[in-house]
């Protein structure tokens, strides 16, 4: 293959990954040994090789019509598992980029990441094409991984980080699957509206992927759910500002949100920017608590899409619900609603007029693995 002809291919391939690439500015604010086996000529060199595993990708990508709206099967590829522990006699490898970092540059089979529990101070990044990653903590009170940049942190150019590369722990590949392990950002709680202080404990930017029992820790713009279609089960997220937010379409079941705010704060910023964006968050049977007073969402998009079902809310929400961005015109293209909410903070008599009580058959295209397409691809 030509290098130029496969530098074509790349780009392409890239694309069908991310099929938004604009980042949006947030603010207001193997080991070798340990692949399957397979047969290599002896004497093929490590650009053939590459070569070869790149046209496999690609005849993979050509059966699924990887999109974010096309359909998705997470088919069940033969595993294998690498181990990470602090202590290295009882590990593959030391650190979970470490692991990571062992994989070959495209990767498609399922690779199980088996993190033993410690506190892993560390940067972890998963490029795009390391697809089918799942990584497994021992818990989510024992399994750590943390570090504590913000959006006004240099960078290696000297440059500052910005709120997307803040992230502790960024994915950028689909079919990432995550299990019974803490995402934390270690940034002290800043005052509303600090300027720079936007400081991501996880950063999720690819289709197709699932969160069970993971604790997700930080202050201001805690999960960053920039792109894609995702699936939260049974996780805590804690937050001051914005503490969910981005433009993915993505379920969050049976998880537990609180509020760390010492004065106000908000618990989406939903960023659906037009009405031929097929995203926005969904929020049934969780639990909302926490401190200070708490908007439901903000119109960080104009088009933003929220919905809360069947869902426990404390008495610090604050009863209008919801906040325009200081722009009146996204009142009349926002959708925030309820649905048969509980608790002192869901009484609907003081919501703003813009939001909605959704009936029935309104709500009945939010409340189910529908909603992300997810009986297609959710394999935990």
């Amino acid at each position: 293959m030509s290098s130029s002809v496969q530098g074509l291919c790349l780009v392409l391939l890239l694309l069908s990954l991310h099929p938004f690439p604009h980042v949006f500015s947030h603010s207001k604010g193997l080991r070798p040994g340990r692949l399957p086996a397979k047969p290599v000529a002896a004497n093929i060199t490590r650009t053939q090789l590459v070569e070869q595993q790149f046209m496999q990708w690609i005849r993979f990508v050509g059966r699924l019509r990887h999109s974010l709206f096309h359909t998705a099967k997470n088919k069940l590829f033969p595993s294998y598992t690498l181990v990470v522990d602090k202590k290295p006699s009882k590990g593959d490898f030391t650190s979970i980029q470490a692991a990571i970092d062992s994989l070959p540059f495209i990767n498609i089979v399922r690779v199980v990441i088996k993190v033993h529990a410690g506190v892993y101070t560390e940067k972890v990044n998963i490029p795009p094409l390391k697809a089918f990653i799942t990584v497994e903590g021992a818990g989510a009170d024992v399994t750590v991984v943390q570090w504590g940049d913000t959006a006004q942190t240099h960078g290696p150019k000297g440059q500052p980080l910005g709120t997307y590369n803040s992230a502790t722990f960024a994915v950028n590949s689909p079919y990432f699957i995550a299990k019974n392990i803490t995402f934390k950002n270690t940034t002290p709680l800043p005052p509303p509206g600090a300027a720079g202080k936007q400081a991501v404990a996880f950063r999720i930017s690819a289709d197709t992927a699932a969160f069970l029992g993971c604790k997700f820790l930080g202050a201001q713009d805690t999960l960053y759910d920039h792109l894609g279609r995702h699936y939260y089960k049974d996780c805590y997220i804690e937050g001051s500002v914005d503490f969910i937010f981005g433009n993915g379409l993505s379920l969050f079941e049976g998880c537990h949100v609180h509020a760390i705010s010492q004065t106000y704060g908000a618990l989406t910023a939903q960023n659906r920017m037009s009405l031929l964006e097929d995203t926005g968050f969904s929020f049934v049977h969780c639990k909302v608590t926490g401190s200070g007073v708490l908007y439901l969402g903000r119109a960080w998009g104009i088009f933003s899409r929220v919905v809360f079902a069947y869902t426990y809310m404390d008495n610090i929400i604050i009863p209008t619900g919801w906040y325009n961005w200081g722009d009146p015109t996204r009142e009349l293209t926002v959708f925030y609603g309820q649905y048969k909410c509980t608790g002192p903070g869901a009484n609907y008599a003081g919501r703003v007029s813009w939001s909605r009580e959704l009936t029935d058959q309104e709500a009945k295209p939010f409340i189910s693995l529908s909603f992300i397409d997810g009986t297609e691809w959710i394999k935990f």
